[in-house]
């Protein structure tokens, strides 16, 4: 991949997208149509001018939550990609999904009318990293040990051919 090159996509593989320009204005947001959209407690995006976005493999699916928010997602596994204001010229992705989201910070909150009042205290709640422990739940060494050799979760760069053969 070549560093000026934004690409991301679904957990499964079936949709493939990217960003000639690098994502910009990343934000967290915290309304409630976000954190449905996500099933989360806020909405992580970044993104550009339609002009520099493109669906390179597959198809994202949307569903329209309002006259002029279209939000896509993967048809196959579900997997939250895009934000789309119809008013504008713009596509946000979820951060979550770009193969390189580390290097995307978010720059301010927005919809903070529903931020959960909990979530400053998130950072000190006990942690472990995956596989590492007991989570409360039971999960074992073992466990860890089969979801990783039995991953089907695309790799965070493009594929030609998605799943392996």
């Amino acid at each position: 991949m070549t560093e000026d090159k934004w690409a991301g996509g679904c957990q499964c593989g079936a949709v493939r997208y990217e960003f000639t320009v690098p994502p910009d204005n990343a934000c967290l947001c915290h309304c409630r149509m976000c954190q449905k959209q996500v099933a989360g407690p806020f909405a992580a995006w970044a993104g550009s001018h339609r002009d520099f976005f493109r669906v390179t493999r597959g198809a994202i699916a949307h569903f329209q939550s309002s006259a002029d928010a279209l939000r896509g997602f993967c048809r196959d596994c579900g997997t939250p990609l895009t934000y789309e204001a119809l008013s504008r010229p713009r596509v946000d992705v979820t951060i979550g999904s770009l193969d390189r989201h580390a290097e995307i910070r978010p720059e301010h909150n927005v919809g903070t009318e529903a931020m959960e009042p909990w979530l400053a205290e998130i950072t000190h709640l006990p942690s472990t990293q995956t596989g590492e422990g007991d989570n409360g739940v039971g999960d074992t060494v073992e466990r860890f040990d089969l979801i990783r050799q039995s991953n089907l979760q695309h790799p965070d760069h493009d594929t030609a051919v998605w799943p392996p053969t």
